[in-house]
């Protein structure tokens, strides 16, 4: 257990000076904070409450990284201070914070530590086994090789306190052999203890010869170690016991032999009874020993286990002494002894020296109560074994599914990655995509604009040479009429004026009658003159204009197309005034509506007709053909351009359509005038 604290102080104490220049000052106070959280010299109050203000004050910091490191120092402290609950959920926390800020070594370290948590003080096997080897993938990855060798070593023990003898082999090689290729300063003593742990699961897998080599590379190395010599004596005696199980009583004694007497033995006065109770025992296994001897020497060995309260030296010296008086069959005694060893294994307990003291009293005993060991014996060796390999098979398990969960994980991870890149790349040719189209339509627009302004400006070229036309016409007849008025009307009044000058003169008859011919002819002048007035009155260019452009649209078009049409227009509207983009919609109107009635109404008839009511321009466009449901088939580029156009001007339109009985358009305009 000493070795494991130590193994998870040296996690914990890891470098945190990675902050920048700003935060100098706070940084300070939390390490010194941090600092005294750790100094042994303080009471438990004064250390716990330097930790808290150190997480407080790195808080302040807003670094995450600055405040889970002070965190775990807090959780450590809750430890050394035997505050265990607040340990775990400290570190339970800090683990879901580490992940979270994917802390990589934050994590490692504390699942380090929370292995030490179960496997130590909450004595939950199975569960430290989770955290060791989470710990340990996290310090692989992360090529932190000697916290990995330490891992392995603790893993190791668990498996060997499991019986998974072979597994705990195994993984203390692995130790072994990181620790031989590092060059730190406490290395030696980390070899001594995965070799010492060797050489116990060695002995226990009976390969003698490879339990001594372990411990003799053991003793070996504490030449060099602080304690040596005490530690020599522990290996001596593990070595003494290992020569024991093969056989070799003599080498075992000899060794005893040697250490028995050594002051850092007796040093040790639980040690002490320990070897002298192995010792005696060896002796006794020998064959050759003195009855008495041994007898004070396993009593003597019972009272200092007693004296100091160490139930594992009591418990087999009290089973020494029950096999000692059974082959010298002092019944009783072997019988007390026994008993003793029985209920001590089993409430400490220890399954081998359990099962070995019932078969002790099952020899002891007679009848119902020799057969109820036996049979608890039978009972417990089952439950025990099956116990065994259950944990093994747990111990499977569990780095199984942590293999499997990494798997996943790392599955998860690359679809992840290929998730993110299909979503970029799918969002980019999205992008893509939209800017060609929205490029395209843009260009599409830019075009149609351009025609439509090309068609608006032919249109408006078009009216204006008709209107040119028109103005000429115009002249040419004001022309004539002057002309008319000059030769004609004038030259004749003239003269008839000078006829009836010189019959002013005259009188009788004939005078009479010449002046009723020249008032005759007066009056064919008046008719004249009122007939060239009339013909000034009424232009005769009257509903020309705009609406001769818009006849021979209609009448070209549908001849083109071979449609019957009829054409109304009303001369209320005076189309000089009329705005021209009012003039040119209307025209795009009319040609737009004609060209959908050919292309989709399947007509034979079409009807247009514009009036002026109530200061509102009416434009009315009706078909025979097969109509459509309005509800559904508005969406056309026709009908929006149209739709379009009246919107435009400011004006209404409504589609009257049913599907077999034709189409009407019904459109109103206000009537605009020319800007002035």
């Amino acid at each position: 257990m000493r070795f494991k604290l130590l193994i998870l102080f040296s996690c914990i104490t890891v470098s945190t000076a990675l902050f920048s220049q700003e935060n100098n000052s706070l940084l300070d106070s939390i390490f010194i904070l941090r600092d005294l959280s750790s100094d042994k010299s303080l009471s438990k109050t004064e250390r716990i409450d330097y930790g808290l203000r150190a997480v407080a004050l790195s808080k302040k910091t807003k670094s995450d990284t600055t405040t889970l490191i002070s965190q775990r120092k807090l959780a450590y402290t809750y430890l050394l201070t035997g505050e265990f609950e607040l340990y775990k959920i400290n570190s339970l926390r800090n683990l879901e914070t580490a992940r979270t800020l994917k802390d990589s070594t934050g994590i490692a370290l504390i699942n380090a530590g929370l292995g030490y948590l179960y496997s130590e003080i909450e004595l939950d096997k199975a569960e430290a086994y989770t955290y060791y080897l989470e710990a340990l993938k996290y310090f692989d990855a992360l090529d932190m090789s000697y916290d990995k060798a330490n891992i392995l070593y603790n893993i190791a023990s668990i498996q060997d306190d499991e019986k998974d003898y072979l597994g705990s082999e195994q993984n203390a090689i692995k130790a072994l052999r990181i620790f031989e290729s590092l060059d730190l300063e406490d290395v030696e003593s980390k070899k001594y203890t995965i070799l010492n742990l060797l050489g116990l699961v060695s002995l226990k897998l009976q390969n003698y010869d490879e339990a001594l080599e372990f411990h003799n590379q053991a003793v070996d190395l504490t030449k060099n170690l602080e304690d040596g010599r005490q530690l020599e004596i522990e290996s001596l005696n593990n070595i003494a016991i290992t020569y024991r199980e093969k056989g070799d009583y003599k080498n075992a004694l000899n060794i005893f032999s040697e250490i028995i007497d050594s002051p850092q033995l007796k040093a040790d006065m639980s040690f002490y009874g320990l070897v002298l109770n192995n010792f005696t025992y060896t002796k006794f296994l020998r064959g050759e020993y003195d009855y008495k001897e041994v007898e004070n020497d396993l009593k003597k060995s019972l009272e200092i286990s007693e004296e100091l309260e160490d139930e594992y030296t009591k418990l087999y010296a009290s089973l020494d002494l029950a096999r000692f008086y059974k082959r010298n069959k002092v019944a009783d005694s072997s019988k007390k002894y026994a008993l003793q060893s029985y209920r001590l294994a089993k409430s400490i307990p220890i399954n081998d020296y359990y099962l070995e003291s019932m078969l002790v009293l099952a020899e002891l005993t007679k009848g119902d109560e020799s057969s109820s060991y036996l049979r608890e014996h039978i009972r417990v060796a089952d439950s025990i074994y099956g116990k065994e390999r259950a944990t093994q098979n747990k111990f499977a398990r569990i780095e199984y599914k942590t293999d499997k969960l990494e798997a996943e994980n790392e599955q998860i991870s690359k679809e992840n990655l290929y998730l993110l890149i299909l979503s970029i790349g799918s969002v980019l040719a999205a992008i893509i995509v939209y800017l060609f189209i929205s490029q395209r339509a843009k260009n599409r627009k830019l075009k149609l604009i351009q025609v439509q302004s090309k068609a608006n400006e032919d249109i408006y070229n078009l009216m204006r040479e008709q209107q040119d036309k028109v103005d000429e016409a115009r002249a040419l007849e004001k022309k004539r009429i002057s002309e008319e008025l000059h030769d004609g009307v004038l030259g004749r009044l003239f003269g008839t004026r000078l006829s009836l000058d010189s019959m002013n003169l005259k009188d009788g008859k004939d005078a009479i009658k010449t002046r009723a011919e020249y008032i005759g002819q007066l009056k064919t002048i008046e008719e004249d003159i009122r007939k060239i007035s009339h013909e000034l009155n009424t232009d005769f260019v009257a509903g020309s204009g705009f609406i001769d452009i818009v006849s021979e649209l209609i009448s070209g078009q549908m001849q083109a197309y071979e449609l019957q049409y009829e054409f109304d227009h009303s001369d209320e509207i005076d189309w000089d005034v009329v705005d021209n983009r009012v003039k040119i919609n209307i025209y795009r109107i009319i040609q737009e509506a004609m060209q959908n009635v050919y292309k989709h109404a399947q007509a034979k008839l079409i009807k247009i007709s514009i009036s002026l009511q109530k200061n509102v321009i009416c434009l009315s466009i009706i078909d025979d053909g097969i109509g459509f449901d309005t509800s559904k088939n508005k969406k056309g580029i026709g009908l929006k351009n149209i739709t379009s156009r009246v919107e435009d001007v400011n004006g209404e339109i409504e589609f009257v359509s049913k599907i077999g009985d034709g189409t009407a358009i019904n459109i109103e305009i206000p009537y605009l005038k020319k800007s002035t």
